[in-house]
């Protein structure tokens, strides 16, 4: 049902209809809707508006409505231009004319924002406990490997002996700070636009902060021009979608190179992986390969935002309507993506051999050379120069750098003594990375241990917050 209309002469064109409908993208919003509406009627019904009877029969059919919506009973139709109408006709057609008293006081434009909140909040929860499940996933998987080197890269060159744990492990603070921006995304947005109106506040009902605490917000927008014309809460969940969709890209492009007949440092599963429709042999990649296409999908989503809300002028408007779908779409996007990506590092196999084989190729333990000589007082430019001078002989005789004998690293620095040999493994250049954020057996496992403490933290705060909105979600 049409919400305007009484100053005009005829409805609108059908193109201007089609152009101007929402409802077939912001029904993802009807819950949301519903709960703020109910919270409204409340404000209506303290204020005196509404009486203590109309009040309470609204909220009844508003409560029908929505156990409707849930099970699919109630849904919108052709002739609905958006969430808030295809509402308020389920509404008229329980209560009559009474179903649009609850209109009062509000606007679509202040109701809308504040849906839209309630949803990111709502589905921010569950990409933050889905990136927790994954964090864990990667984290079991690692703490498996804390007895295999691995060759580090950098450049995709060898560089030094890690353990592979370290590498795996890496992953997971990327994800973790991701979580951190969520959780610091929810403490700054907690914020209720309802009582904005249209842009100058609502005459009927004066005290919004009741209402923002009845649907758990933390207090009340204090510029109500700004309040419904703000899509900074949606910027930024964009952006932290976008930066996740990097750091999934990321182990996606590692499993991708690591499962190649090159490499051949992984299994995957056959549950997760998928052939090809010409070539029998074929087990593709596709989950790792996704989570490296989806990444641009999503820094697209966050780029036509920022570009829609350049140079808007004054309060709202009717641009704005495009800031939902870009969200719909990364968030359905990542709830999809991210069990996948879970699933198939849980379940894929590593081949240990073939990860520590080429641990020391490419003159990997350089850098020891290096050390040894700085630790006997020698500048580590000096140092530097000194080891380059043994790489430099080691590939003229086509051998690695630790494959030199005594002899040869004594003619190339008398400070090169026996000493070094003991040094010169995987083994010893691991073991003597102890600081906190070394890659020693000590310091890998106790990097474990303060992830699963910040796992059990970010968890606490996810089930905390769910408890807290648990009045409104799905309501």
């Amino acid at each position: 049902m049409a919400l305007w209309g009484g100053r005009f002469s005829t409805g609108p064109n059908e193109a201007v209809a089609k152009l101007s409908r929402s409802v077939h993208f912001d029904w993802r919003l009807a819950p949301y809707d519903v709960r703020v509406n109910i919270a409204h009627v409340a404000g209506l019904r303290r204020a005196g508006v509404l009486s203590e009877a109309v009040a309470a029969e609204i909220t009844v059919a508003l409560k029908e409505l929505a156990d409707e919506i849930s099970t699919g009973a109630f849904s919108y139709t052709e002739a609905d231009e958006d969430v808030h109408s295809a509402v308020e006709r389920g509404l008229v057609s329980k209560l009559g004319e009474l179903g649009g008293a609850f209109r009062a006081g509000r606007s679509r434009n202040d109701l809308v924002v504040t849906d839209f909140k309630l949803y990111l909040i709502d589905h921010l929860l569950e990409i933050a406990h889905e990136s927790i499940e994954l964090v864990t996933t990667i984290d079991e998987v690692a703490s498996k490997h804390l007895d295999l080197v691995a060759p580090g890269f950098t450049h995709l060159q060898h560089a030094q002996p890690i353990l592979f744990s370290h590498e795996l492990a890496k992953h997971s603070h990327s994800l973790l700070r991701d979580v951190d921006r969520m959780k610091d995304w929810l403490s700054r947005n907690s914020i209720s636009p309802l009582g904005s109106g249209a842009l100058a506040g609502s005459a009927l009902v004066p005290n919004p902060e009741i209402i923002a605490a009845e649907l758990a917000f933390q207090g009340v927008a204090r510029n109500s021009i700004d309040a419904v014309s703000d899509r900074d809460f949606v910027a930024e969940a964009l952006f932290i979608f976008a930066m996740l969709g990097v750091h999934l890209s990321r182990i996606g492009e590692e499993f991708t190179i690591w499962n190649t007949q090159e490499f051949g440092w992984v299994t995957l599963n056959d549950a997760f992986s998928t052939g090809s429709s010409i070539m029998p042999q074929k087990k593709n990649p596709d989950i790792a390969e996704l989570a490296r296409g989806k990444s641009g999908r999503l820094i697209g989503n966050l780029t036509s935002l920022l570009v829609t809300l350049k140079g808007l002028p004054f309060a709202y408007n009717r641009d704005l309507q495009e800031d939902k779908e870009p969200v719909f779409d990364s968030v359905e996007e990542l709830l999809t993506l991210l069990p996948a990506l879970r699933g198939m590092i849980q379940t894929a196999s590593f081949n240990g051999e073939k990860i520590a084989r080429g641990v020391l190729s490419g003159h990997a333990l350089a850098t020891e050379i290096a050390d040894f000589l700085v630790r006997s007082g020698i500048p580590f430019a000096k140092a530097h120069e000194i080891s380059g001078e043994a790489v430099a002989l080691a590939e003229s005789k086509g051998v690695e750098v630790h494959e030199l004998i005594d002899a040869e690293f004594s003619a190339i620095d008398p400070g090169l003594t026996g000493e070094l040999r003991a040094l010169l493994s995987a083994e010893a250049a691991i073991d003597s990375r102890i600081s906190i954020n070394g890659t020693s057996t000590k310091s890998v496992t106790a990097q474990l241990l303060q992830l699963e403490a910040k796992i059990r933290g970010y968890s606490s705060w996810i089930a905390s917050e769910r408890k807290r909105f648990s009045g409104m979600m799905g309501a």
